[in-house]
C-alpha cells in the first residue's frame, strides 16, 4: 500500500504515514498521543470494544472512531495493535493480509505457530512486522549495549505491584518475557537448558515466577519476574570478563564497574563509573522507528522473528512451570489440574512401630 503523498507549504510533497490504533485500553492512549505529536504521522482512526472510548479519545488527536478493526482495513498504512494477547493474531493477520504494516504489542502470540503465521504473511506481502517490546528502546538499554561485549553471567529482577491488569496471561508473559528479549539481543545465543519455578498467588495464573537458563554459548541467566511485590523494581546486572554493570530501567541509570590495579596498594581493586545516558521516552522512540521504517521500507528494530524468539522461551518455562505445579497438590488443586504426584500419606504411629521386647535384651518369640 503506498503511502499518501501530502504537500508542504513549499509544494513539495511530504510524506506521512497513516495510522490506526486498535485497543485504547491503558497503554492504547499512549500510542495515540505519542502517534498525534509526530509530523511524519496522520492518525486515521481508532478503534475500541468501548465505542464511547474510541469516540473520545477519537476526538483528543483529531482522527474517526470505529467499532470494529475491519472498517480500518485498507484505510492505513500502518497500525498499532494494543488488544488483549489472545487477540494479537486475529487483528495483526487481517491488518498484514489487507497490506498495512503493522507494530503489535508483547508478546506477539500467544502460540509459536500462530507468530511463525504473521512472519510468513508479513514477509509474503512485504510488510513491516514490529513487536512492542519497548524496553529494547529504554535510553539506558541503549547506551548499555555499547558497554555489553562478552555477558558470561546475567541476573535479572522485574518486580511490580499487583494491579489486576494483564491478568489473562501468568507474570512470564505478561512481565519477564521483556527481559527474556533483552537478554536474547545481548547474548545472541540459543538456550541449551532452562529450569523454571513459579506459583499463582493474587490470580488464577502464575503470579511470581524464577527461571535459570543456561545459553549454548555458556552464559548463565537467572531471572525473577513478580507482578505481586510491594516495590516496583525493574533492573538487570551484567557479568564478563574483568568488568559488569548494573541496570535500572526505571531510574535509567548505568553503573560500570570494573577491574583495575592499584600501584599503591599493589592490589587489584573494584572501580565503579556512572555511565551517561541521554534522555528519552522509550515509547515515542519504539513507534518513531515503526514510523521510519514504514517509511523507508528498514528492517524494525525488533523484528517478528524477535517476538517469536521471546515466546519460545516463555513457552518453554511456562511448561516447566506447569510440570513442576502438577507435582504439588495443593497448588495443582488451585489449579483445577490432577496432581501428577498423589498427597502424602502417613501411616498411623501404632501401625508404623515394631514391637520392641521389654525389658531391652529380652528376646522375642
Amino acid at each position: 500500500m503506498p503511502h499518501r503523498g501530502l504537500k508542504t507549504s513549499q509544494g513539495s510533497p511530504a510524506r506521512k504515514v497513516r495510522v490506526g490504533i486498535v485497543g485504547i485500553g491503558y497503554l492504547g492512549r499512549y500510542h495515540a498521543e505519542k502517534y498525534a505529536a509526530m509530523p511524519e504521522a496522520q492518525i486515521v482512526g481508532l478503534v475500541d470494544v468501548i465505542p464511547e472510548r474510541a469516540k473520545e479519545w477519537a476526538e483528543k488527536v483529531r482522527a474517526e472512531s470505529f467499532p470494529s478493526h475491519r472498517d480500518l482495513l485498507g484505510k492505513v498504512d500502518a497500525v498499532s495493535v494494543v488488544v488483549p494477547t489472545d487477540q494479537h493474531y486475529s487483528v495483526a493477520r487481517d491488518f498484514l493480509e489487507a497490506g498495512s504494516d503493522v507494530l503489535v504489542e508483547k508478546p506477539i502470540t500467544t502460540t509459536i505457530r500462530e507468530a511463525e503465521d504473521l512472519i510468513r504473511l508479513a514477509r509474503k506481502r512485504g510488510r513491516i512486522l514490529q513487536v512492542g517490546h519497548v524496553e529494547r528502546f529504554n535510553p539506558a538499554v541503549l547506551a548499555a549495549r555499547e558497554k555489553v561485549r562478552a555477558p558470561i553471567f546475567i541476573e535479572s529482577h522485574r518486580l511490580t505491584p499487583f494491579r489486576g491488569r494483564g491478568t489473562e496471561v501468568d507474570v512470564v508473559l505478561d512481565l519477564m518475557i521483556h527481559d527474556l528479549d533483552i537478554i536474547l539481543s545481548f547474548v545472541r545465543s540459543s538456550a541449551r537448558k532452562i529450569h523454571a519455578v513459579g506459583v499463582p498467588v493474587l490470580s488464577e495464573k502464575v503470579d511470581i515466577a524464577n527461571t535459570r537458563v543456561e545459553f549454548e554459548g555458556g552464559c548463565v541467566a537467572n531471572i525473577t519476574a513478580s507482578r505481586i511485590s510491594f516495590e516496583d523494581r525493574r533492573r538487570i546486572r551484567i557479568f564478563q570478563p574483568d568488568t559488569y554493570l548494573t541496570l535500572d530501567y526505571g531510574s535509567k541509570e548505568i553503573t560500570l564497574y570494573h577491574r583495575t590495579f592499584s600501584p599503591q596498594d599493589r592490589r587489584f581493586q573494584i572501580s565503579a563509573e556512572q555511565i551517561e545516558v541521554e534522555p528519552g521516552d522509550a515509547l515515542e522512540k519504539e513507534i518513531r522507528a515503526f514510523v521510519h521504517s514504514s517509511l523507508t521500507r528498514k528492517p524494525p528494530v525488533v523484528t517478528g522473528e524477535d517476538g517469536r524468539n521471546a515466546l519460545d522461551m516463555a513457552m518453554r518455562i511456562n511448561k516447566q512451570i506447569q510440570e513442576n505445579i502438577e507435582k504439588i497438590p495443593s497448588i495443582a488443586a488451585f489449579y483445577g489440574v490432577k496432581a501428577s504426584l498423589p498427597a502424602p500419606s502417613f501411616p498411623k504411629t501404632r501401625e508404623k512401630r515394631k514391637k520392641r521386647p521389654w525389658p531391652p535384651g529380652k528376646k522375642t518369640s
